[in-house]
């Protein structure tokens, strides 16, 4: 059985299997990705509930794993070379997952290299600026009487689902034609925007019809379905 004790992590949230891999998250568009990325490739794992009402991100425990206090985190027992791995941010843990399976990022270096520029392009773009819409759009910032910053982000939020309108016109998907993790990092950030962050007509999604054909696409694979309720409530 593998030895977790040496992770100050696991003393605040004590694995029930120390086997699999553990994951510490919540479901949001960040947080999904893990969990999602964990369903497609069915690696065995055990979900623990970071509660933000709670602080846990701030705590001494949480930040020995991640000192950005941010989600998501794993803990690979079963790592390279067979160690443990800690890892923290979206991006770096779907690379490392689809490496580790062998999945949802191809093997040839040209194709491989294309699906990360749009997995940078979801982590330095389109995360940041749909993030700031959901501030501005309904969340403290809706009741700033100046709508320039709100009107700003909502603009380069539409220009971002341009680019990828204009790519998912060409393809089936973000990075081409197979489903991979791009899709995987991209997609939750969709749908809060047009979902949660109720800016649909701000952004005008209606003029983004091959997104939301994608996006659709998306919400209709099993695996993402269980993720995005990953780790649950109570």
């Amino acid at each position: 059985m593998a030895d977790l004790s040496a992770f100050p992590i696991t003393r605040k949230w004590p694995p029930r299997f120390p086997e699999r891999l553990q994951l510490y998250s919540l479901p949001t568009p960040n947080g999904v990705k893990a969990s999602i990325m964990l369903e497609e490739t069915g690696l065995p794992y055990e979900a623990h509930r970071v509660s933000f009402d709670a602080r846990d991100q701030l705590s001494p425990e949480f930040l020995s794993l991640n000192p950005n206090n941010k989600i998501p985190a794993i803990l690979d027992p079963d790592g390279p070379g067979g160690e443990p791995l800690p890892l923290f941010e979206s991006g770096a843990i779907l690379i490392y997952l689809a490496q580790k399976t062998g999945r949802f990022l191809p093997r040839e270096p040209a194709a491989r290299y294309r699906a990360i520029q749009w997995l940078m392009f979801q982590t330095g773009g389109v995360g940041p600026m749909f993030g700031q819409v959901g501030f501005f759009n309904r969340f403290a910032g809706k009741d700033y009487e100046d709508k320039r910053p709100r009107d700003h982000y909502g603009a380069e939020a539409k220009r971002l689902l341009g680019v990828l309108e204009r790519q998912l016109e060409a393809h089936a998907w973000i990075a081409g034609e197979e489903y991979g993790i791009a899709d995987i990092a991209t997609f939750p950030w969709v749908r809060n925007l047009i979902g949660y962050y109720e800016a649909g007509d701000l952004v005008g999604i209606a003029d983004f019809p091959n997104v939301l054909r994608a996006l659709d696409s998306f919400l209709a694979r099993p695996a993402v379905v269980r993720g995005l309720e990953i780790p649950k409530s109570g």
